[in-house]
């Protein structure tokens, strides 16, 4: 985040927050939690184990009925993307651990895996987790960031220059709260412009939000209109790009920021409005490439839409046990 406000006291970076404040993490749950997911203890509940196989199977009049559920499918593309496995290896990966566990299941097949994830139909991730010292979200990150779907890596670039290849590009939007989980995620083409996804991502939100952070790439009267017309009362606290001015035709609270920048400089502006808030998104974008990688596994769009979005399922499921509880100490 640019602009970070320091004190110039000597030993003002070496603790935040003194002994008796509020917020303090306790660090040595924080360190167990992320000890946990190094943890590869499989267990399958019954009721999964029971759902696995559709057992009222219905012929459609087109090829075979369908065995599995979808939540099976779901399931086995999961644990393919968090251990990065083709879907071959993921096929007989599966099947060992059924093996192991000594359970009466099989693996569908990786056609069947990749036919059916297709058809899996989700629009927003599966599992958002909700706080447990909270009732409901107040506050949204958004940001983007693009995930590659084929093409040499970026070494090759680096070592040959300019390279004359087909390299395709996907862009993936995304809102996270202020409990760093995912609430909506959107991809889209690399050249769909950050305004363009705001509808998409905001309209599934039915929480009345209190403030919408963003970067200057969403700084305009659309993006503006848009956020007030989902949450009335919300504060959208996106800095304006260098050089704006006030202007009559201007969203009212784009106006505001202008103001407030020019009267007191935009670093009291982001401490005014809790700006930082807005990092929430972009770890959230450097979690889903360091655990899931920054690439895409599917060849089609509409298959590369539901891997996002079970990888975003994947990471508020980490994040619902890893992230210790935040506790004051004695």
């Amino acid at each position: 985040m640019p602009f970070k406000a320091y004190s110039t006291h000597p030993g003002a970076r070496k603790s935040s927050k003194s002994p008796g404040s509020k917020n303090q993490r306790d660090w040595g749950a924080y360190n167990k939690t992320l000890k946990k997911r190094g943890d590869i203890t499989v267990w399958l509940s019954p009721s999964v184990a029971e759902a696995w196989y559709l057992h009222d199977r219905t012929y459609e009049g087109h090829g075979a009925p369908q065995l599995y559920s979808d939540m099976a499918i779901l399931t086995v593309h999961e644990i393919r993307q968090v251990f990065r496995l083709p879907l071959r290896q993921c096929e007989c990966f599966v099947n060992a651990l059924f093996s192991l566990m000594t359970l009466d299941l099989c693996c569908p097949s990786f056609s069947t895996l990749s036919k059916r994830l297709k058809t899996l139909g989700l629009s927003r991730p599966h599992y958002r987790y909700c706080h447990r010292k909270a009732t409901g979200i107040t506050n949204i990150a958004i940001d983007s960031t693009g995930l590659k779907c084929y093409g040499q890596d970026e070494w090759a670039l680096e070592k040959h220059g300019e390279i004359r290849q087909k390299r395709q590009w996907r862009k993936w939007h995304v809102t996270v709260d202020e409990h760093h989980i995912i609430q909506t995620s959107e991809l889209t083409d690399r050249k769909t412009h950050d305004m363009e996804a705001i509808d998409d991502l905001m309209s599934p939100i039915m929480a009345d939000l209190q403030q919408v952070t963003g970067d200057t790439a969403y700084d305009a009267n659309k993006v503006y209109a848009s956020l007030t017309e989902y949450f009335p009362n919300v504060d959208v606290v996106i800095p304006p790009k260098r050089g704006s001015m006030y202007h009559k035709n201007n969203a009212r609270q784009r106006n505001r920021n202008v103001e407030e920048i020019q009267c007191y400089g935009r670093k009291h502006w982001q401490s005014m409005h809790a700006y930082g808030n807005r990092n929430k998104s972009e770890c959230a974008i450097g979690r889903y490439k360091r655990i899931l990688g920054n690439k895409l596994h599917a060849r089609e769009f509409v298959r590369q839409q539901q891997e996002s979005l079970i990888g975003c399922s994947i990471l508020n499921k980490m994040m619902s046990i890893t992230l210790g509880e935040v506790r004051q100490k004695s």
